[in-house]
């Protein structure tokens, strides 16, 4: 992740949401010993957002485990108007995801996974498709990619060197 995006896990209320609870298993001599797998989403609501993925034999100890994780891999996603800025793909192994924006009062339009991402993220209005793998995993992580390539108009007016206005006349 790039450093101007990555955001410290601050003292605001961060909101969390179990994405996927797996039980795995591990085969010794003894026989199988079972463990909890969770993959969890954070946000503040307001273009925060960060994944985590814990292990441990409890269900509960695992889901403590992925919110520290995913409180240190938070980053920050441009918002405007409860959409985001333009159109944009993200890819994380076989999952490939498309996110784009729409008008005031779509709605959340994503499956899943994405969809427990965009609403902690605070996007309210976004026109998403998974391609690719449904794996839970892949699809959060391609689109918190797709999350972190987004940029502000702010941010390409300064990246180009021009004033805001050229931006929106071109």
């Amino acid at each position: 992740m790039s450093e101007q995006n990555r955001v410290k896990a601050a003292d605001t209320e961060l909101k969390e949401k179990l994405v996927n609870l797996s039980r795995v298993a591990k085969v010794t001599k003894g026989g199988r010993t079972f463990s909890f797998s969770a993959l969890v989403v954070v946000g503040d609501g307001e273009g925060t957002v960060g994944h985590g993925l814990g292990k441990a034999r409890d269900v509960s100890e695992s889901i403590a485990k992925a919110v520290d994780d995913a409180k240190k891999n938070l980053i920050k996603v441009p918002i405007i108007k409860g959409t985001i800025p333009h159109e944009q793909k993200g890819k994380y192994g076989a999952g490939k995801v498309l996110i784009k924006p729409a008008s005031d009062g779509t709605g959340v339009i994503a499956g899943g996974a994405m969809r427990a991402v965009l609403e902690i993220a605070g996007v309210h209005n976004v026109l998403a498709k998974s391609q690719g793998s449904s794996n839970p995993h892949n699809v959060v992580k391609a689109t918190v990619d797709a999350l972190q390539k987004l940029r502000s108009q702010h941010e390409i007016a300064r990246q180009r060197g021009i004033d805001l206005e050229k931006v929106y006349n071109g």
